[in-house]
Formats: structure tokens, C-alpha cells, sequence
């Protein structure tokens, strides 16, 4: 995939010319293992119905079996998508651009549209260790709940009811390689057990401190309204945010202060959500 960069320059002599750069190639991870994000145009919605769910992990499936890669978790959200892609062919641009121009040429004839489906060029993280591997397979499991649209175990469209097995998620090919991750997380141990101490794993809440590559990852993408709701919840334990308002004007800064450290929240964001004048918050 090959993607180049136009620079207008201007010179009195010679006028205006463009200058192509070519962008810089990703930088190899030594653990093979990446973080890929796809996201809609302009964030919108990429799966509508089942069918287009089922239709991504046909894809998935099929670029296994054409790229020979592993898939270690995923999660197919309404707008945007994460994979964690074991490629040890140093082709993981090649994989994804198969991904997305099939599922773009599915989408753009059903829907009876033309143009982009994804934003132009995916993003992607470098997973260099074993903590990072799980640390990963957790946010990208969890973030169903992180958006308040459904639990881990009853959300079909990710790769957690293969680890668990659950008997009221729609039985479906496997396409993700548990096998690895628990032989890794567990070396030695029964599958079954291994399994059961990796879903405990999984069903611990994830916080941003736990991984300062997720915590740098998180940046590029601006949390909604939902997701700066829940951490503010879950890490700084307050239940009723409208009751900030009413804080003293101490507590209420270091409250403010707090919720600023979240990667991918505006000062507009915080100020609609705690209802607080976004002087108040620049301040703080």
C-alpha cells in the first residue's frame, strides 16, 4: 500500500510546483505482534446489520489463509474496528489494505454508494512484550463495556466468546489463535485451566495505568462522551457526576485536574459533560 504526500512549494523565481514525499514505512515490531485500528470516514457507522458483521469475519478469515498471519483478539465496534495481528511476513500494510478495500467494495455495492469507507490510512501500535500482548487482548475485549453497549460475554462481535465459550453467543468458525495466547499466558498449564485464568484476567476492569503504550495509543483517538463517563466513573469512583458542580472550589480543580490526564478528551468535552464553564475548566 503505497500512499505519498503532496507539498506545495513556492519560489519567486520558479512559481509553484508540488513535491511529492513518500510517507515513512512503519517501523517493524520485534515481537511481530500489532495493534491495528480501522475507523469510518469522518466516524461513521461501517456495520449496520448482522450480515455485515458476519461479512468482516469472512473477510478475516480469508486474508488468514491468503497472508498466513495470526489474529491473537479483535472487536468489531459500530464505527471502528481493532486487531491485534501476529504477522511475522512483515506484510501487516499488505493484510490490512486486503481487509479494508474487500470489506470498502462489500459495503460501497450493498449500501449502493461511492468513496471512502475507512479513514484514509489505519492506525496501528507496536506490541513489543507479553504484557503488552494481554494488556491488549483486555482493553480491545472490554471495549464494548467501556462504551456502554453491551458485556464482554454477551457482545458477539468480538474475539472474547472464543476464549469464553459462552453458550448464548451463536456458534461460529473460530478465527482467532487462543491456542497461543493461552500457551503464552500460561506455559505448560491445561487448556481449560489456562482458559479459565485468562477470562479472570479479562474480566478485571482495564486501567489506562496499567500500560503506558495503550495510554500513548489512546491519544490518537478521541474518547465519546460514554467512554470519558465511564473512566470518570470507574477511576476516580464518583457515581453521580452532575454532584461536581457542587463541589467546593478545591475539590472541584483536583476533580477537573484529574479528568484532564485522559488521553483523548477536549476542555469543550469535560465542560459538557461535568456542566461546568469551560473557563472554569481551562483554569482548573
Amino acid at each position: 500500500m503505497c500512499y505519498t504526500i503532496f507539498i506545495v512549494k513556492a519560489n519567486k523565481k520558479e512559481g509553484r510546483r508540488l513535491t511529492s514525499l513518500p510517507r515513512q514505512p512503519r517501523r517493524k515490531s520485534h515481537s511481530n505482534v500489532y495493534h491495528c485500528m480501522l475507523r469510518g470516514i469522518n466516524k461513521q457507522d461501517i456495520f449496520f446489520e448482522k450480515e455485515d458483521y458476519l461479512k468482516f469475519q469472512d473477510i478475516i478469515r480469508k486474508t488468514k489463509e491468503t497472508h498466513l498471519y495470526q489474529l491473537y483478539s479483535y472487536v468489531l465496534m459500530p464505527n471502528h474496528i481493532h486487531l491485534e495481528i501476529k504477522d511475522e511476513g512483515q506484510k501487516i500494510s499488505q493484510i490490512i489494505h486486503s481487509i479494508a478495500t474487500s470489506y470498502a467494495t462489500y459495503f460501497n455495492k450493498k449500501y449502493e454508494r461511492k468513496g471512502h469507507v475507512f479513514e484514509n490510512r489505519f492506525q496501528s501500535k507496536n506490541v513489543e512484550n507479553t504484557v503488552y500482548i494481554f494488556n491488549l487482548v483486555r482493553y480491545i475485549h472490554q471495549n464494548p463495556l467501556k462504551a456502554g453497549i453491551g458485556k464482554m460475554e454477551k457482545y458477539q462481535w468480538s474475539s472474547y466468546f472464543e476464549y469464553f465459550q459462552n453458550q448464548e453467543v451463536e456458534k461460529r468458525e473460530k478465527i482467532v489463535d487462543t491456542e497461543e495466547i493461552l500457551e503464552i499466558f500460561l506455559p505448560g498449564v491445561d487448556q481449560e485451566q489456562a482458559k479459565k485464568e485468562f477470562i479472570k484476567f479479562n474480566d478485571k476492569i482495564f486501567k489506562f495505568r496499567e500500560s503506558k503504550e495503550l495510554l500513548e495509543y489512546e491519544i490518537k483517538n478521541r474518547l465519546t462522551d460514554k467512554e470519558v463517563i465511564y473512566f470518570i466513573k470507574e477511576e476516580l469512583g464518583i457515581d453521580n457526576i452532575q454532584e461536581i458542580q457542587k463541589y467546593n472550589m478545591e475539590e472541584r480543580n483536583k476533580i477537573i485536574r484529574k479528568v484532564k490526564k485522559f488521553k483523548g478528551i477536549s476542555h469543550q468535552q469535560i465542560a459538557r459533560i461535568l456542566g461546568i464553564n469551560i473557563r472554569i475548566i481551562q483554569r482548573a
